[in-house]
């Protein structure tokens, strides 16, 4: 059953389209990839979904119509989304940006404790580092936390817009070590936008390769990786 569907969006910045008419689904429990090139709209994609771009064209989340929501609404029905560049505050410590994740939730919620222990299961410097100011991580403990702050969320589906960039490796594959345990062992859909085609191939299920704001190549990621014609033409290696 899919639970993210976009069916016929187009979205712009002033004059330059950067969606053309995009269709594309995530299916309950499934991890899929948006890859291409730099403007090739992946960015835009997600911005689509979480309502942070204006838009024609339908956004189905969980078979209801959310094309109109803005981005507060979306989160509370279960949308998160950690854009690019991890969007944490700098200013704030470890964990007042991890509250800042439990916000959305409803005030009743008696899970958000859980959850906290939760996320500081999945990365234990958390605790240690609680009162440390946000901006003094290095840029992987910045995408760590800005995960782990989604995670508090309780998301249904989580967004994630180029989580590698600018990491080493030992950190990248970390990063997706998790997010591959969150959906095996908790059923969590994740859409990820990736210039880093291995990366995300290693943890998605499937993946579309965007050109110009269109799918040019769709397919499981296991057929798609081995594919040279789609390497060579679509994804530079």
């Amino acid at each position: 059953m899919a639970l993210l569907e976009l069916d016929g969006v187009e979205a712009r910045y002033g004059l330059v389209v950067a969606l053309h008419q995009l269709s594309l689904t995530v299916d309950e429990g499934e991890v899929v990839a948006l890859l291409g090139a730099n403007g090739a709209g992946k960015t835009t994609s997600l911005r689509a979904v979480s309502g942070t771009v204006r838009k024609t064209g339908r956004v189905l989340y969980a078979g209801r119509d959310v094309s109109r929501h803005s981005p507060e609404r979306l989160a509370q029905l279960g949308v998160a989304h950690v854009p690019e560049g991890r969007g944490i505050i700098g200013e704030l410590t470890v964990w007042e940006n991890l509250r800042l994740g439990a916000y959305v939730r409803p005030r009743r919620d008696g899970g958000v404790k859980q959850d906290f222990e939760r996320v500081t299961q999945l990365f234990p410097w958390l605790e240690e580092r609680r009162s440390q100011h946000a901006g003094t991580l290095s840029g992987g403990e910045q995408q760590m936390l800005a995960l782990a702050r989604a995670l508090v969320a309780r998301p249904r589906l989580l967004m994630l817009d180029e989580p590698s960039l600018g990491l080493a490796p030992l950190v990248v594959q970390e990063l997706f070590r998790v997010v591959r345990r969150l959906n095996q062992e908790e059923g969590l859909t994740v859409l990820v936008v990736e210039q880093n085609a291995n990366a995300a191939f290693s943890v998605a299920d499937r993946a579309y390769v965007l050109e110009v704001g269109r799918v040019a190549v769709q397919g499981p990621s296991a057929e798609l990786r081995e594919d040279e014609n789609v390497r060579r033409s679509y994804l530079g290696y």
